[in-house]
């Protein structure tokens, strides 16, 4: 008996922005980079928030959680 319904799964998207306005953002995205969160909010207030050009500034890959090669 195969689940047809797994077919129907999607993977969950990557967010389009790093949001710095709460807490908890700023946190997910610490951990997200490996990073403290003083360093996201300089990395965004620099490069903007477009999450690519926040990893690569802060040499990180993305969407991976391993440092940029």
């Amino acid at each position: 008996m195969t689940d047809d319904s797994a077919q129907d799964r999607t993977e969950p998207t990557e967010p389009r922005a790093v949001n710095t306005a709460h807490a908890w953002e700023r946190a997910y995205w610490a951990r997200r980079f490996m990073v403290p969160v003083e360093q996201v909010e300089a990395a965004v207030a620099e490069v903007g928030d477009e999450p690519a050009r926040v990893a690569a500034h802060l040499g990180r890959d993305w969407p991976g959680h391993e440092p940029a090669t």
